[in-house]
């Protein structure tokens, strides 16, 4: 083998003029004498800054003590608290749950839904306000005229019919009965059809107020909306109770399995155990 020729080092530096080799060698050997005069004074202010933290922290320790401990004692208390509240609301609930059941709950709306109804047609529904373009930009409202309650627009039909439902109610909360929700749910439909069929046009009839006054016009009031309200309540209550999940029953036989899957296997005795592995 034939070795090469190894350039040699620092050839590379001939074509660089020699007053600038010069130049930076003298600012290289500048920077370390300037380092090694800072150094001890690096090394003292470290010190100091040393000794000035450890003092700070020797006179803040004792007084910032106090409060972090009463702010997590305070914090602590409000665990505990949040953690009993939550326990007794948990008991509340389940104490809760065995009284409110489904079937009680949707009854008890149904009686609301009843009772709102039937008090609802002593409620104003219309009325004919005189002037309404010139009240416009006014927060005084426009008076009102011809006023009339619910009931006077289908001769309190739908009261008794909100007493029934009342009714229809209570016994549904006192036993199970699929067909008094079928009777809640036609008399809320009843009642659906007469508010939109009887009240509602009735309502937003100024009738001859209009020729008596000028800028009339009809609107329905809050004992509209209320018996509406209260008739929608009925529907879906009377739904809910006729579809609800809790009215599947379970057979005898179905319980009897389920005992036998919860009862506990008995242990076999050592004698058996021996003939079972024999």
């Amino acid at each position: 083998m034939i070795a090469a020729k190894r350039p040699r080092i620092g050839r590379g530096l001939k074509a660089v003029p020699g007053a600038v080799v010069r130049w930076t060698r003298r600012l290289d050997r500048s920077a370390d004498r300037a380092l090694e005069r800072a150094h001890p004074t690096v090394l003292r202010v470290r010190l100091r800054a040393t000794r000035a933290a450890s003092a700070s922290l020797a006179w803040l320790g004792p007084r910032t003590r106090p409060p972090a401990a009463a702010f997590f004692r305070a914090l602590a208390f409000a665990d505990a608290a949040v953690r009993r509240g939550c326990a007794l609301a948990a008991r509340a609930a389940t104490a809760a749950s065995a009284v409110v059941t489904p079937r009680r709950a949707i009854a008890a709306t149904i009686v609301a839904a009843g009772l709102g109804l039937a008090v609802s047609q002593f409620l104003d529904y219309r009325g004919v306000e005189i002037g309404q373009p010139g009240y416009s930009g006014l927060e005084t409202a426009a008076p009102t005229v011809d006023v009339k309650t619910a009931g006077e627009a289908h001769a309190f039909l739908l009261l008794p019919l909100g007493a029934l439902a009342a009714c229809f109610g209570l016994a549904c909360a006192r036993r199970e009965s699929p067909r008094l929700s079928l009777g809640v749910i036609a008399i809320g439909l009843l009642s659906v059809a007469v508010v939109l069929l009887v009240d509602r046009p009735a309502g937003l009839d100024a009738g001859a107020e209009t020729s008596r006054f000028a800028g009339a016009s009809a609107v329905l009031d809050d004992g509209f909306y209320a018996e509406l309200a209260a008739a929608a309540g009925l529907v879906i209550a009377g739904l809910l109770y006729y579809a609800r999940p809790c009215r599947i029953r379970i057979s005898s036989s179905g319980r009897a399995a389920s005992a036998r899957r919860r009862r506990p296997r008995r242990q076999d005795s050592s004698p058996a155990r021996v003939a079972r592995s024999a």
